[in-house]
């Protein structure tokens, strides 16, 4: 066995099935040197795995007598990167997929230490997904670890905040629950200087830490953190939108659109209408360009100034594309002949 990892894995496995082995024996077993077994006893040695060995004919290795094994050695952000992709991937399209991530979590309940077991409770209890897809927008997993433990244990907890127009803003709040919509993650919390339940993105926030205020928790309006980002995320006014006709199927454009803000309505065979909502022109301008790619498009309704960045765009392209068949086609024409006849000298008059 050439992998170290799985190897060590594998050492660990034998010595928890009998109570002593020979260096020779495990040697043959994982058909290795007995100075690789060695070295993998100290490697092990060196994770916390109390491993005895004794010298001699009869001598050979064997787990501490009476000594734990101790568990699964994660520390605090690998853990709850794990959580979070096993919650992820419960919620995918991939049958069978969601019982054995629920068996998995299961055994890591077990194997796991208990300071690290509580954090990962707190995490799942404080975790809502409402639609499973890559998560593009970075977060700081110290940062889901900071709001996940306010929510459990009813924590105030304060941050630094962007706010849509770009203004900073100083927060404290009671975090209620952590909602992942798509790309993007959101806090539901009580606003304590504000009064009243508000909505946080949490790439939005900067350092976001525990106040040590604890709190009483107040009901959520409607009781369903889920619904409550939903119906938020609904009731915003979008700033702009642009209604085109693309001359595709719906599941043509799908995995295309996958990152818009979009509503797609299959009209006929080959046509599909889609609602496009941006936060700027330029964002708006680039998401028809980008399913102008593949198929024809024809803008039903978009702001004046997002034609203008779509003719501008045109233009720009154009000019790109008649250098490039310039270039290409002066290559074709090959090199100007250079003549070969030498000048005649004039003859001398001496």
């Amino acid at each position: 066995m050439s992998d170290p990892t799985g190897r060590a894995l594998a050492l660990l496995s034998l010595l928890q099935a009998r109570p002593h082995w020979r260096g020779s024996e495990l040697a043959s077993r994982l058909d290795v040197s007995d100075r690789t077994v060695r070295r993998d006893v100290d490697r092990l040695r060196s994770l916390g795995y109390p491993v005895d060995a004794a010298p001699g004919i009869e001598g050979g290795y064997r787990l501490a007598v009476g000594a734990n094994v101790p568990p699964l050695l994660f520390d605090d952000d690998e853990a709850t990167a794990l959580v979070v992709g096993l919650r992820m991937a419960a919620m995918s399209a991939i049958e069978g997929v969601e019982d054995t991530t629920v068996a998995l979590m299961a055994k890591l309940d077990q194997m796991l230490p208990d300071r690290l077991r509580r954090r990962i409770d707190a995490l799942q209890n404080s975790l809502e997904f409402l639609s499973w897809s890559p998560v593009t927008t970075a977060v700081p997993v110290a940062a889901l670890t900071v709001l996940s433990q306010g929510c459990r244990n009813r924590e105030e907890v304060r941050f630094d905040y962007e706010r849509r127009d770009g203004e900073p803003s100083r927060r404290l709040v009671q975090p209620y629950h952590l909602v992942s919509v798509g790309r993007r993650w959101y806090l539901v919390a009580w606003d304590v200087r504000r009064d009243d339940w508000r909505l946080f993105r949490v790439d939005r926030m900067e350092q976001p830490a525990l106040a040590g205020a604890r709190f009483d928790p107040r009901p959520l309006p409607g009781g369903d953190p889920a619904a409550f980002v939903r119906d938020s995320l609904r009731a915003r006014t979008v700033e702009y939108r642009a209604t085109v006709i693309v001359a595709d199927d719906a599941e043509r454009l799908l995995p295309m659109i996958r990152w818009f803000e979009a509503d797609v309505d299959t009209l006929d065979a080959g046509r599909t209408r889609l609602v496009l909502r941006a936060e700027s022109y330029e964002w708006l301008a680039s998401m028809i360009a980008i399913v102008s790619t593949g198929a024809d498009v024809d803008v039903v309704d978009a702001p004046e100034p997002v034609l203008d960045l779509l003719a501008d765009a045109a233009r720009r392209l154009a000019a790109v594309s008649a250098g490039r068949r310039a270039a290409r086609d002066s290559a074709a024409d090959g090199p100007t002949p250079r003549s070969s006849a030498r000048r005649r000298r004039p003859p001398s008059t001496g």
